[in-house]
């Protein structure tokens, strides 16, 4: 079932003649303005449409929260996709902008806002003029701006473009940054639903989740609940990247096997390659092996929840047995000590300790005791920054030392003989990062004569 990419290559789709004439565009805000915002909202939570951009939440649940009463409020779209490997986003609103500008007028009527943003990456320039071109035609012809429809309801409508920071994909950098300022997270509570943009009550909502408001009335928040599994219901834009033949966005059902995502859909490793590793949510997501095992877990949040990974942004990123585990914990790393704002210290030392062990590693300065302090550093980053970069770093790289340690201190053996500095002294204080098994001696080397 597709309910996004059924019309996706229509030419001309990202006008409103053709969105009109092709998917009966904004009747849907029609229905919606003719019902009570109540009406619509109790639509959206029946449906339990969850988040597409990585946090998973509720979209009916969040838009509940924010306060009744006649105050600015306000919608925010948080198109800012920077995390590696996702690009569904971008396909969505180059291809079919009014979708998005329907779908945020439904949801800003459903909780009262007068007032919505489009945040946009600032490096997408091309979908951003798209965008700005979709809002001047919804504006002119009355679905927008002053008594939309002739409802008597108002909202005016903005395309914001970024200046391409990762850190403002955080809700709060991105109010930040929208009201002008450094984008640098904020404290919370408050949290935005009570005092967001401006300090007034605030929704911010990914690209694909707004996209979903017309549907749901469409179909029905019930009968839309119906597709998918518990828990995770509808439809998921899935970017495939990394070691596959046929990388590229894929519309799927809620629950499909991870193995028909990325050997099926997307075709699989390269000829005569296995699969050694994956991202299942983007590169913030806790890596998995490429085992019988992982693979075959059904592609939904609680099922990847409970492999101790996340669906998060949805972006599958694949990495073959030719890639060596520890060049990918590297990059990664490296990719958030640069995005990281410096506000708190977990993150910002942190991240930049993390990439200085991950070196030393790859230049045959560690021994296996690196290992269990970077694992054991990577605690003490999750769960204690202002925001989630610290964590994006540190939950990806912990996992790829608790399921590849083998291959880490196979480096660091290879990479000390390469630098000639002999053998590492095993460590015999192995905490729980460290595994499972015993630490083996070295074969035919004298840990005494080893140079640390």
């Amino acid at each position: 079932m597709q309910l996004f990419y059924d019309d996706i290559d229509e030419p001309g789709l990202n006008t409103l003649s053709v969105y009109r004439q092709k998917q009966g565009g904004y009747e849907m805000l029609r229905k919606a303005l003719a019902m009570t915002p109540e009406a619509v909202l109790e639509e959206l939570q029946a449906s339990n449409v969850r988040g597409r951009g990585g946090a998973g939440f509720a979209m009916g649940r969040k838009a509940a929260f924010l306060p009744k009463g006649d105050m600015d409020k306000y919608l925010v779209c948080n198109a800012d996709e920077s995390e590696p490997g996702t690009f569904k986003d971008r396909e969505l609103m180059q291809k079919n902008p009014h979708l998005l500008i329907e779908g945020m007028a439904i949801a800003a009527y459903a909780v009262g806002a007068n007032r919505a943003f489009i945040f946009i990456r600032g490096e997408y320039m091309h979908p951003a003029d798209i965008l700005e071109a979709a809002v001047a035609e919804a504006k002119d012809a009355g679905l927008i701006g002053p008594n939309m429809l002739g409802s008597g309801v108002d909202l005016e409508l903005w395309v914001h473009r970024g200046a391409g920071a990762y850190i403002c994909g955080e809700e709060t950098a991105l109010l930040d940054a929208l009201e002008g300022k450094r984008g640098n997270p904020r404290l919370k509570p408050p949290f935005p639903a009570l005092q967001g943009l401006y300090r007034g009550p605030t929704l911010i909502n990914n690209v694909e989740t707004l996209m979903n408001a017309p549907i749901v009335l469409r179909m029905g928040g019930e009968a839309y609940a119906k597709i998918g599994v518990q828990g995770s219901t509808g439809t998921k834009v899935v970017s495939v990247s990394g070691c596959v033949r046929r990388p590229g966005n894929y519309e799927i059902v809620l629950g499909t096997s991870s193995r028909e995502i990325i050997e099926g859909l997307a075709g699989g490793p390269p000829e005569g390659r296995k699969i050694k590793a994956w991202f299942p949510g983007g590169s913030s997501a806790p890596v998995l092996p490429g085992t019988d095992e992982y693979l075959d877990l059904p592609y939904d949040f609680d099922s990847l929840a409970k492999a101790g990974s996340m669906l998060g942004s949805g972006a599958i990123i694949v990495v073959d047995d030719s890639i060596p585990i520890v060049d990918v914990a590297l990059k990664t790393a490296m990719f958030y000590r640069h995005e990281s704002c410096g506000k708190c210290s977990p993150c910002r030392e942190g991240t930049n300790w993390t990439v200085k062990m991950l070196e030393r590693i790859d230049n045959g300065e560690a021994t296996p005791m690196d290992l269990d302090i970077m694992a054991s550093v990577c605690d003490q980053i999750m769960g204690n920054c202002l925001c989630v970069l610290g964590d994006a770093m540190a939950m990806p790289v912990a996992s790829m030392i608790k399921h590849f340690r083998e291959e880490f201190e196979a480096h660091i053996e290879a990479a000390r003989e390469r630098a000639d500095l002999g053998a590492a002294v095993q460590t015999v204080n192995r905490d729980s990062h460290a595994g499972q098994e015993d630490m083996l001696a070295p074969t035919g080397a004298d840990p005494t004569a080893a140079v640390v």
